[in-house]
């Protein structure tokens, strides 16, 4: 139970991240989202900073798991790292729950209360981190694990911002090129 109550306040807050901003991202506006208390959100979260730094851990769990699903799929990390959903399939729905967090993620910088939201950083840095040692784990030239990371990352972006999808038979193409095909 208390697990989700704590994913309902990590999804009120997100969801108050991406359509109101970090500027309206008060305990009180997290809690009303959530259906709770000021004091029962702060029994799961002691701070405002707290509550961000526990939305980039359960992005990195999601990711995590989602990782897994693909490699038991027989996917790579490479083909999971440069993979881009399609909207308008509902397979792609756990994905794009992925994107969505992380760009609510993206927000907690801004959205922390400290002078320097060191909690918040570190956290996201060790999510990016575990994805390029998988990768680096992975492929043998570094090289080419930057470049698959780094055109990941360009994809990944695209989708964050809602960007029109690449085309899916020339991005084919990057795909095997840079997968060795």
């Amino acid at each position: 139970m208390a697990a989700d109550t704590r994913d309902r306040i990590l999804d009120a807050m997100e969801t108050l991240l991406l359509e109101r901003g970090a500027s309206q991202l008060t305990l009180e506006n997290v809690a009303a989202a959530a259906g709770v208390s000021k004091g029962g959100l702060l029994y799961h979260f002691k701070s405002k900073d707290a509550m961000l730094a526990g939305l980039v851990h359960r992005l990195g769990e999601r990711a995590r798991t989602h990782l897994a699903a693909a490699k038991a799929d027989g996917a790579s990390t490479a083909e999971w790292y440069l993979q881009t959903p399609d909207p308008t399939e509902p397979a792609d729905a756990i994905e794009l729950t992925l994107y969505r967090s992380m760009l609510a993620t993206m927000r907690t910088i801004d959205a922390s209360t400290a002078n320097s939201p060191d909690e918040i950083q570190q956290a996201l840095g060790d999510v990016l981190t575990s994805w390029s040692d998988n990768l680096d784990l992975e492929i043998d030239d570094p090289v080419r694990a930057d470049t698959i990371r780094l055109v990941g990352d360009g994809v990944y972006l695209r989708a964050l911002l809602g960007l029109p999808p690449l085309d899916p038979d020339r991005y084919r193409e990057v795909v095997d090129r840079l997968l060795e095909r």
